[in-house]
């Protein structure tokens, strides 16, 4: 079968629960009619201690601050990239970079995501697509999700995708429109809790089935005015920190009986929004099993855990996507889901 279209994409994408950075390469087609992709090479290179530390605090630091380091991480995401194509052999047509997310205040005005996409372009000499927030934003909407183009245009068989990242999001279609939003705290959350018990994350659910639902918690948690708010909306770390936390802390309850009660606030807020049909869940929260199991319990729906590439690469094979949508001057941004005035083509491009 002979392609319209054909690119060799590598996505990248660093979410907010600073697991590392992921790469994934793809190759999109075009057979006239629809675009499909084959997943290829993937992998993801940890943060050490001291990159997550530094990127954890940035968004304290100054402007001046923000890009000089905004380069920096530049130069090491080219050298991950530069790396990682070496040794696999890749011949890549574009880079198509999220970034790291630095600050997130839509409602301000404000989005910040580091990695200057000039500085990678300049190091690999491909070209390069960055910054899909920012028009967005301009254009008076959250500058997220931005995936759901991805999941009308390649995973349409679906009624739900839902992603446990950081925070869970998902995307639907209502009235012939893609609607998308947050749903709440996922990997962020459990993650800083698994932490003070020197985990890195909490493995299948163990941490939380050896606690309690704090039922008092839950209910406060679960009464959070985000939670009422109609869509369009989005997370960010600065909500977290200042409406969700206090609210943990104030209680000083056990480590598994925190986790617990979050896994319940989880899976009650993830119900109350996919109640029925067909579900692909991706993102690390598909391998925590308890979690899982107590989604599944509080809705009707069904949910498809799909192979372990998709689960763990899908967000950064859809950036790559956003990237050759940009090149094709084809819209990758929906108003329908961010909010904004119009639909528009994100992405600063960069080539030599």
């Amino acid at each position: 079968m002979s392609f319209y279209k054909q690119y060799n994409v590598i996505g990248l994408m660093s979410g907010t629960s600073l697991d590392g950075v992921d790469l994934a390469f793809v190759n999109f087609y075009h057979d006239k009619k629809n675009w499909k992709y084959q997943l290829g090479e993937c992998q993801t290179i940890p943060y050490d201690e001291k990159w997550k530390k530094q990127l954890k605090e940035l968004r304290h630091k100054s402007i001046n601050e923000i890009n000089d380091f905004s380069k920096l991480y530049a130069i090491y995401l080219s050298k991950l990239i530069s790396d990682f194509t070496k040794k696999n052999k890749l011949k890549v047509d574009l880079i198509s970079s999220h970034g790291h997310t630095i600050l997130h205040q839509p409602d301000q005005g404000i989005t910040l995501q580091i990695g200057d996409g000039k500085i990678i372009n300049t190091h690999m000499n491909i070209p390069v697509v960055c910054d899909f927030r920012i028009l967005d934003v301009k254009l008076g909407g959250q500058g997220a999700p931005l995936v759901p183009i991805g999941d009308e245009l390649l995973f349409s068989d679906y009624d739900y995708c839902l992603n446990l990242g950081g925070f869970s999001n998902f995307s639907f279609k209502n009235g012939g429109l893609r609607k998308a939003y947050d749903i709440c705290p996922v990997n962020i959350i459990l993650n800083m809790y698994a932490n003070k018990l020197n985990k890195e994350f909490d493995d299948e659910g163990k941490i939380a089935m050896g606690g309690c639902v704090n039922l008092k918690l839950l209910k406060e948690l679960n009464n959070l005015s985000y939670y009422k708010q109609l869509p369009p909306k989005s997370l960010a770390v600065e909500w977290l920190t200042t409406n969700f936390l206090p609210i943990i802390v104030k209680y000083n309850d056990s480590i598994p009986n925190v986790v617990r009660t979050l896994v319940e606030h989880i899976s009650i807020q993830i119900s109350n929004c996919i109640k029925s049909g067909q579900c692909l869940v991706t993102g690390g929260g598909a391998y925590n099993n308890f979690l899982m199991q107590r989604i599944i319990n509080n809705s009707k729906a069904n949910f498809v855990i799909p192979e372990k590439k998709l689960i763990e690469y899908k967000e950064a094979m859809i950036f790559g996507f956003l990237g050759v949508l940009r090149l094709e001057k084809q819209i990758n941004c929906l108003a329908s889901v961010t909010g904004a005035k119009m639909n528009s083509i994100v992405g600063n491009h960069f080539t030599q």
